[in-house]
């Protein structure tokens, strides 16, 4: 067996992808691998190869903040279409019942759309992603099986009607824009706000446009920003200490105080709760840190040659 090829020597740093569709996650996370030949490439929450919009990759030691930055809120638009359920509660499922919604008028639409804003107990999908028993719901259900899932709670910030249009006599098309907590499937709100008008709903199209302080006007392809990383910066790259600093307060640290740091040793305590992105006088991202008592202690490093 011939021995791996080494990666190629790439800044670590954030990806802001604007996902084309067709592609799932892990076709984005390959590209990119493809592009930097570079393995250490990961993904913070998934987009349906349906969906459009951002997609945040992190490359190399960056992967380390996927975790951290994947749970923020996000923003969504997203067009719902009423008169039809389909098994993925999608456009790329088949369809299930057709139900006329020519008697639905447009006040009773935007009141089953505001009661899926607030909290909520929401059922995902079935073809989703999620496990049940060690697999994904999805492989379950393409298997054969039927799949109930359990609620989780989850949190519509802001659901805003944008236009309500009629491309047949029986059929409702809704454009809107959410506002959630991470983990909501706008898909389910189509389902949920079909189920109790009585003519079922689907979405017909999907476009993720922020998550968290992140916003896809500043997104790339995947190819362009993996092809501008490896260049040293461009369209959809945030290095690692800018991405780092675009999520947490900076805390400027002495040069002692890093390499205390990169000792995995303890400094002074903010006094502010939370992580804060260690920068050294350099400019360089030397750890999150996180106050522990009187003193700060790293919660995440990133050595020199990260």
């Amino acid at each position: 067996m011939s021995p791996r090829k080494p990666d190629a020597d790439v800044p670590p740093g954030l990806l802001l992808v604007d996902k084309a569709p067709g592609m799932t996650s892990h076709d984005v996370v390959a590209r990119a691998r493809r592009v930097l030949s570079v393995r250490k490439v990961g993904h913070a929450g998934t987009l349906d190869p349906m969906a459009t919009g951002l997609l945040i990759l992190g490359v190399g030691a960056a992967t380390r903040l996927l975790g951290l930055v994947g749970g923020h809120d996000k923003t969504y638009e997203a067009t719902i279409r009423l008169g039809q359920t389909t098994v993925t509660d999608d456009r790329e499922g088949e369809t299930l019942t057709t139900t006329s919604a020519a008697g639905i008028d447009d006040d009773a639409v935007r009141a089953a759309l505001a009661a899926q804003t607030g909290p909520l107990q929401q059922v995902p999908s079935s073809v989703s992603a999620v496990k049940v028993a060690g697999r994904r719901s999805y492989d379950r259900v393409r298997a054969g099986e039927t799949v109930e899932l359990a609620p989780r709670s989850v949190t519509v910030h802001r659901l805003e009607v944008r236009g309500i249009t009629r491309p047949t006599p029986d059929l409702v098309d809704v454009d809107v824009t959410v506002d959630c907590t991470a983990g909501t499937y706008i898909r389910a709100i189509a389902r949920d706000a079909g189920a109790a008008l009585g003519v079922g709903g689907h979405l017909t199209a999907l476009r993720r446009t922020a998550s968290g302080p992140f916003d896809v006007t500043r997104a790339a392809p995947v190819e362009e920003a993996a092809a501008a990383l490896a260049a040293g910066g461009g369209p959809g790259v945030l290095p690692l200490t800018e991405a780092a600093a675009t999520v947490f307060p900076v805390r400027a640290v002495s040069t002692e105080e890093a390499t205390a740091l990169a000792y995995g040793q303890r400094i002074t305590a903010t006094g502010i709760a939370g992580p804060h992105a260690a920068v050294d006088p350099a400019g360089r991202l030397v750890a999150l840190v996180e106050d522990a008592g009187a003193t700060a202690r790293v919660a995440v490093g990133f050595p020199p040659a990260s």
